[in-house]
């Protein structure tokens, strides 16, 4: 029997966990099965993908339906169950029921559930070509979850399947919170693998030159003691691997606090789900956190600028106003996360706040990812505003571009809200959301909204630092005017520095270095803003290396005049 198993990622880095889970199962069951693994992208042209699923005629084909694919999943058993009339057509996920109420009956058969707690009747009707409409068991049901909770890859799939993509690895399955906009609270329980079966599978998975290896863990620190002990073992493979973790910002210990001082930049990523720090709206999620304790998780893991941090805010949760929703953004902001996710409530089938839309009066888009459009504390236009509000701080935030300037605003700007507000103004007016959201771009509106303020002369310093910091040779022309000639201060410190400098150039290599360095002079003011003491001007040297900082940073020597 010819089985094709089809996955339809976001993008290609992406991998499917679950596809290899469907392969190992359906394998198991004897010779006669033989599968395919199709890794797709929602980008694809759907005509080609198409015809790539029907080729050779297989006997069956399994998709994998999560929210961001479940239109395009439907479209495809659709014409295909047209096609190949004598296909079996089967779909699973966390979409699988609704992409399956939304056929017409006959048309594919649903399995809820994880794959490995189908029982045997399935592979039965599967085998005999006679498939029911339904079949899946929760798999935290099932007696020896433990025993069959193990990594589904196999050698050859880091060379096929896995290959330059990123690596998903499960060390526990379920989660301990029951947050009311989440699928995982559908079901109860979790499942940790022991420590010595999460080593032999990292083993396994480190030996393939790994670039980025997620844990999808949902709550990877729900253990403190355990989650530390993995941390301590990932850490003993050599290379450049990222380990992305999900982890609740109160879970984590001094023991952990201090292991984390000694991460090396680059090598851990952490998700935080913040969502709000409004207490009503935390309560009515069933979210319990402690919104003082996850600032100082955050603020304390910021400060160490090695691990980059990833905050979750949501939009559209119950008893959240626009007042309350800026003040959660203001919040998260303060605590100096390197990205702020600033996502929109999605009302997901089968979740707890989905059946409780009518008491808060929500309103939705019918097709996914469900995304509200109001609810009884935020009309549709309230809604509509907060969430381009959102996407303004996604623009100018999420990137690299102005570290510095963000530092300078949290210690200055009383109200940062309204600073990102009046920002929007300027985006909408000059078509931001239309067009490519270059550094040089980003950086002109933020002069046109910042320039009239009493300490511009200073942001401007500021703007210059974190643009020449991100490897430009040249100023923008909305930065450029009045500063000295950069020919000019090159020429003067090449006649007023010493013929070499140990660990900057020597005498043989000197005029090199002046040719490749950028150079630029700061008000002792600015030196100070950015934490460097100099009564004085001084001049920043932009040398051509990159820092092991998190944002790979040009490397800077502060040089006398």
């Amino acid at each position: 029997m010819q089985i094709k198993l089809v996955a339809i990622n976001g993008r290609f880095t992406h991998s499917s966990l679950a596809l290899f889970h469907v392969r190992n199962e359906l394998e198991s069951q004897g010779k006669n099965i033989s599968t395919e693994i199709i890794q797709l992208t929602i980008r694809d042209p759907a005509y080609e993908v198409l015809l790539r699923l029907s080729k050779d005629c297989p006997d069956a084909i399994f998709f994998s339906a999560a929210v961001w694919n479940s239109d395009q999943v439907e479209g495809l058993i659709t014409d295909l169950s047209s096609l190949l009339p004598s296909c079996l057509l089967v779909v699973g996920g966390p979409q699988a029921e609704v992409v399956g109420s939304n056929l017409e009956p006959g048309v594919c058969t649903v399995v809820r559930g994880a794959i490995e707690a189908v029982d045997a009747h399935f592979y039965i009707d599967l085998l005999s070509g006679n498939l029911q409409s339904l079949y899946g068991r929760s798999f935290f049901h099932l007696k020896d979850k433990k025993e069959i909770f193990v990594s589904p890859y196999r050698e050859e799939d880091f060379d096929t399947h896995l290959k330059n993509r990123n690596i998903y690895y499960e060390s526990s399955r379920g989660c301990p919170f029951s947050c009311s906009y989440c699928l995982s609270s559908a079901e109860n329980g979790v499942v940790h693998k022991d420590l010595s079966q999460v080593r032999l599978e990292l083993d396994q998975i480190m030996a393939h030159d790994t670039k980025v290896v997620r844990f999808v863990d949902r709550t990877f620190n729900d253990i403190p003691d355990r989650a530390l002990a993995i941390w301590k073992l990932v850490l003993e493979y050599e290379g450049e691997t990222l380990f992305h973790f999900e982890i609740a910002p109160d879970r984590l210990s001094e023991e952990m606090f201090e292991f984390l001082a000694t991460v090396p930049p680059g090598r851990f990523q952490f998700e935080i789900g913040i969502q709000s720090t409004h207490g009503p709206t935390l309560a009515a999620i069933n979210r319990r956190i402690d919104p003082a304790v996850a600032y100082e998780t955050v603020f304390r893991l910021a400060a160490l600028n090695s691990i980059h941090l990833h905050a979750d805010l949501i939009l559209g949760l119950p008893f959240e106003t626009e007042q309350s929703y800026l003040k959660s953004f203001s919040d998260i902001f303060a605590m100096a996360p390197h990205y702020i996710q600033m996502g929109l409530l999605k009302l997901l089938p089968d979740t707890a706040i989905t059946r409780d839309s009518e008491e808060f009066a929500y309103r939705k888009c019918n097709r996914p990812p469900y995304s509200v459009l109001a609810n009884k504390w935020l009309d549709s236009e309230t809604m509509q505003a907060l969430y381009w509000f959102s996407e303004c701080v996604e623009k100018f935030y999420n990137n690299r571009y102005f570290p510095s300037l963000w530092q300078y605003l949290r210690r200055k700007e009383k109200d940062i809200a309204s600073f990102f507000q009046t920002l929007l103004k300027t985006a909408e007016k000059n078509r931001l959301f239309q067009l490519a959201a270059t550094q040089d771009f980003l950086c002109t509106l933020l002069v046109e909204a910042l320039e009239r303020r009493t300490d511009w002369e200073l942001i401007r310093e500021i703007l210059v630092y974190d643009w020449l910091c991100c490897g430009k040779r040249t100023l923008p022309a909305c930065l450029a005017a009045d500063f000295e000639d950069a020919r000019l201060l090159r020429d003067r410190l090449y006649q007023q520095l010493a013929i070499d400098i140990p660990g900057l150039y020597s005498k043989k290599d000197r005029n090199r270095f002046f040719r490749q360095t950028v150079f630029h002079q700061f008000s002792s003011k600015c030196l100070a803003e950015l934490g460097f003491e100099s009564k004085n001007p001084a001049c920043f040297a932009f040398l051509q290396e990159r820092d092991n900082s998190l944002m790979c940073l040009q490397k800077t020597v502060l040089l006398p005049l």
